[in-house]
C-alpha cells in the first residue's frame, strides 16, 4: 500500500501571517488607544509617554524576520487632532526565497483624520541575497493633517560581508491628501540587483537608500534646514543645529504651488551630488515647477543649482552618504544613498532632528 504523499511533490513550508490594526483618538489633551487588533506574528506595544499629548506605538514581528510568501498587513488610523509616532522594535530582515516561492507580501495603510499628526518611523529593511519582497505603504490624509515618514532599504549587511547579487523588489509609497494623489514613488528591481545599483542613474554603487517624506503646510519652509542637516551629516559634524525648521506638531500657515506633485531624485553628473526635482503627477495640470520646463522633448531642468556643489566620489568614500531634497506643494521629499546602512542612518537621524527638534527619537531607535 502506497503513502498518499509523493516524494516528488514540492515541499510546502510553513508561512507566517500577521495582521495589526491600531486606532487612536483624542481624549482631552491626550491621544489614547481607540481600537486594537493583533493576530499572528504582528504585535503592538505602547511605551510610557515621553512627550505630553503624543502616543508612541511600537510594532513587533515575532516571526524573527520575513520569508518568502509571508503576509503582513498593518493599518493605523489617527483620529481627529491626534498625535502619534509608530516605530518598529528593530530592523526587519527579508530572507532568501527559493525560485518557486512567491514574494513576501507586506501592506501598510495609514489614515490621518483632520488635524492629525502621524509619524511612521520604522527602522531599516535589510534585504538578503535572492530575497523577494512586494511591499506597499499607502497614506490617506486630510487636507490639514501632518505626516512624517521614512523607509530605508539596506542591500546586505556590510559588517557581515553580505552582498545582494540577485533579488526581486517591488516597493511602493503612495500618498493621497484630501483624496488627491500627492506622491507615487515606486522602486522596482528584478534579477541582478547589484549590477543595477552600480548604474549611475540608479545607485552609483550605493548599497543602502532612504526615502523621507514630510507632508505639512510648512513643508517648503523646512527645506533649507533639512538640506543643512544633510550637509552636516555628510561632513560628519553630527546633529544638526540652528533654528527649528517646523512647528510640528503645531499648525502653521503655508501655501501650495499647484496640484499634487510627486518628487523624484534627478541623477546628477558623475562626481557631483544628486538634485531632487518635483515631477508633476500623471493627469495633474499643476504647471511646471520652478526651474523646470516641459516641452515636446520632455522634461528639462534649468537654473536649479544642486544644494551641495562639493564634488563627491561616485564610488562612495567609506562612511559617506549622498543626498538630495526638494519641496513643493506642501510636501518635502529627501533621498539618501550610501555604501552601507550606517551613513544613511546618520543622515536620516539628522533630518529627523531638524524636523522634530524638540522631541527625542523613539527609544527603540537607540537600542
Amino acid at each position: 500500500m502506497y503513502d498518499g504523499a509523493c516524494l516528488s511533490d514540492p515541499v510546502r513550508l510553513q508561512r507566517a501571517v500577521g495582521e495589526l490594526r491600531v486606532g487612536v483618538k483624542r481624549s482631552g489633551e491626550r491621544t489614547v488607544l481607540d481600537d486594537l487588533r493583533q493576530a499572528g506574528c504582528l504585535k503592538a506595544r505602547f511605551p510610557r509617554r515621553v512627550e505630553p499629548g503624543w502616543m508612541d506605538i511600537v510594532t513587533l514581528n515575532t516571526g524573527g524576520g520575513v520569508a518568502a510568501a509571508d503576509r503582513l498587513d498593518v493599518a493605523v488610523a489617527a483620529g481627529e487632532g491626534t498625535q502619534a509616532t509608530v516605530a518598529a522594535q528593530a530592523a526587519e530582515r527579508f530572507y532568501r526565497a527559493l525560485p518557486q516561492d512567491a514574494p513576501s507580501h507586506v501592506r501598510t495603510r495609514l489614515t490621518l483624520a483632520a488635524g492629525a499628526a502621524l509619524e511612521w518611523l520604522p527602522q531599516e529593511t535589510i534585504l538578503f541575497d535572492r530575497s523577494a519582497l512586494d511591499r506597499r505603504l499607502e497614506i490617506d490624509m486630510a487636507a490639514d493633517a501632518r505626516f512624517l515618514g521614512v523607509e530605508t532599504l539596506v542591500f546586505g549587511r556590510a559588517a557581515m560581508g553580505e552582498a545582494v547579487r540577485h533579488a526581486h523588489l517591488r516597493d511602493l509609497i503612495r500618498i493621497r491628501r484630501d483624496g488627491a494623489l500627492l506622491l507615487h514613488d515606486t522602486i522596482r528591481m528584478d534579477g541582478a540587483v547589484d549590477d543595477l545599483l552600480h548604474r549611475a542613474a540608479i545607485g552609483q554603487g550605493a548599497r543602502a537608500l532612504a526615502t523621507l517624506v514630510y507632508v505639512a503646510p510648512d513643508a517648503e519652509a523646512a527645506l533649507d534646514p533639512v538640506r543643512q542637516a544633510l550637509q552636516r551629516a555628510a561632513d560628519g559634524s553630527g546633529r544638526a543645529g540652528g533654528a527649528p525648521s517646523s512647528s510640528w506638531p503645531a499648525q502653521a500657515g503655508g501655501s501650495g504651488r499647484g496640484g499634487g506633485a510627486p518628487l523624484a531624485s534627478w541623477p546628477a553628473q558623475a562626481g557631483h551630488s544628486r538634485l531632487a526635482v518635483p515631477i508633476p503627477a500623471e493627469g495633474v495640470d499643476a504647471g511646471p515647477a520652478p526651474g523646470m520646463t516641459i516641452g515636446a522633448g520632455g522634461l528639462s531642468v534649468t537654473d536649479v543649482p544642486a544644494w551641495n556643489d562639493v564634488p563627491t566620489d561616485p564610488r562612495f568614500a567609506p562612511g559617506s552618504a549622498e543626498a538630495g531634497a526638494s519641496a513643493w506643494n506642501g510636501m518635502l521629499v529627501a533621498r539618501i544613498l550610501g555604501p552601507d546602512g550606517a551613513p544613511v542612518r546618520r543622515a536620516v537621524v539628522a533630518v529627523l532632528a531638524a524636523l522634530r527638534p524638540s522631541r527625542p527619537l523613539p527609544r527603540v531607535w537607540l537600542c
